[in-house]
């Protein structure tokens, strides 16, 4: 009788893989965006959320839970069941946060299932019209002629576009003055309208602009040009090698999830990204389609995160 329970048991386990990959998704599904409504992480998550829900007949509800920039939503899908029901759309805060704060609740590489990165938005050095340089070595020139006198905007202290500009420092050896604002938005308004001489921007929150020579773009921040500005060099190409600093995009699940989850999730992110309306979206949009694998974008964050704990460190950047 005991055999025949061992026996039993052994059978079960074996199968439950598959009952699994076949009644999963049984439940609408949760994907947690840790920013406001109508950035990148949060299009995204709406953009896959929509065929997903086409795909296997159930809801998958996008829910915002901004705060401590990307902490707050993090923390809840770190802590949340690893049923394959609760979802991260995470950004680079995820590996930058733990780098600038004393203390984050929640351990990006312990916490987390990798699913994968859906999307890379390029950053782009980005000045005002009235700027008198047009390249990467005319900014540095005029930067070193002017020590402390050039500012530069950020979305605020912390963000990717302000650990950009500090990279940028660090690597050309200049010296300009941060200012911080909350939010992109606002940086772009006084870009335009001439308050604030330059920035290093999401590529989508400023292509409108460059395209309608409203700013000028000075150089990508990715390894190799973007092709809906061919035009425009790199800053890894203009005399600082290996220069390469993204904002990304990733989907994650609480550590723990179960493989096949993880595994049709991932399936499913692939899938969608080589849809026609969606690559062209993307591009509308200036994002660049990934779609790794679990094990790569896992390989990534870790990457990230000991190239913004470099970044940090050398710059002394902080919260503020």
């Amino acid at each position: 009788m005991t055999m025949l329970k061992c026996v039993a048991a052994a059978a079960l386990a074996l199968a439950a893989p598959a009952t699994l990959a076949q009644s999963w998704p049984a439940k609408p599904i949760r994907v947690v965006v840790p920013f406001a409504p109508g950035g990148g992480a949060d299009i995204i998550a709406r953009i896959l959320g929509q065929k997903m829900s086409e795909t296997w007949g159930q809801q998958v509800l996008v829910d915002n839970r901004a705060g401590a920039s990307g902490n707050i939503g993090a923390e809840i899908v770190a802590k949340a069941p690893p049923d394959g029901y609760t979802l991260l759309m995470a950004s680079s805060a995820l590996a930058i946060n733990p780098n600038l704060y004393k203390s984050v609740p929640y351990d990006a590489v312990r916490d987390f299932a990798p699913i994968s990165q859906p999307a890379l938005l390029p950053n782009i050095l980005v000045v005002h019209p009235s700027m008198p340089v047009k390249s990467v070595r005319e900014l540095v020139a005029l930067a070193k002629a002017q020590p402390g006198q050039i500012a530069y905007a950020s979305a605020g202290a912390g963000t990717g576009t302000h650990l950009a500009a500090e990279m940028f420092k660090l690597q050309a050896g200049v010296d300009m003055v941060h200012i911080p604002y909350k939010g992109g938005g606002a940086v772009i308004a006084d870009l335009l309208g001439g308050q604030v001489p330059l920035t290093f921007a999401t590529l989508p929150s400023v292509m409108p602009y460059v395209q309608a020579g409203k700013l000028r773009a000075i150089a990508m921040t990715t390894t190799k040009r973007w092709p809906g500005l061919p035009a425009v060099p790199t800053i890894a190409g203009s005399g600082y090698p290996g220069f390469e600093i993204s904002t990304w995009i990733g989907l994650l699940a609480p550590a723990g999830t179960p493989r096949e989850a993880v595994t049709r999730l991932h399936g499913e992110v692939v899938r969608i990204l080589k849809l026609g309306d969606v690559q062209q979206r993307f591009s509308t949009l200036g994002m660049e389609p990934v779609g790794d694998t679990p094990e790569q974008f896992a390989a990534y964050i870790k990457s990230e995160l000991a190239k913004y704990a470099k970044v940090v460190r050398e710059s002394g950047a902080r919260i503020e």
